[in-house]
C-alpha cells in the first residue's frame, strides 16, 4: 500500500543535521520539498513507520510531524512539479520505482 504523507520538523540547537534529515526523508519514496522542512512524500511506508526513521537520526530536542494525507490537491505557488504531485497524491496505488 502507498502512502501519501506529508513531513515536517524543527531542528533545535545543538546538532541541527539539516542534511541526515533531509536525506532521511527523500530516502521514504517519491518526494517533494515544499519549504525548508515541509516535504510531501509517496511511500510504501506508513506515518508511524516514517516517522520512525527519520527520528532515529534526529537529536531528542527536535521536533517532527508525519502526517498522513488521504487526498489532496496543490497549486504551483513556487512552481513545484503540480501534475506529477497531483498525479501521484491521486493514485496512492502506484508502485514506486
Amino acid at each position: 500500500m502507498a502512502y501519501n504523507l506529508f513531513i515536517a520538523y524543527d531542528l533545535l540547537s545543538p546538532g541541527q543535521s539539516y542534511d541526515a534529515v533531509r536525506d532521511a526523508i527523500r530516502s521514504l519514496g517519491t518526494w517533494h520539498q515544499f519549504q525548508f522542512s515541509l516535504f510531501y512524500v509517496n511511500t510504501e511506508y506508513s506515518a508511524a513507520q516514517a516517522f520512525q526513521i527519520v527520528s532515529a537520526i534526529m537529536d531528542g530536542n527536535d521536533r517532527l510531524a508525519v502526517i498522513d494525507a488521504a487526498s489532496g490537491i496543490v497549486t504551483d505557488w513556487d512552481h513545484p512539479p503540480i501534475d506529477a504531485i497531483n498525479a501521484i497524491w491521486a493514485s496512492p496505488q502506484r508502485k514506486l520505482r
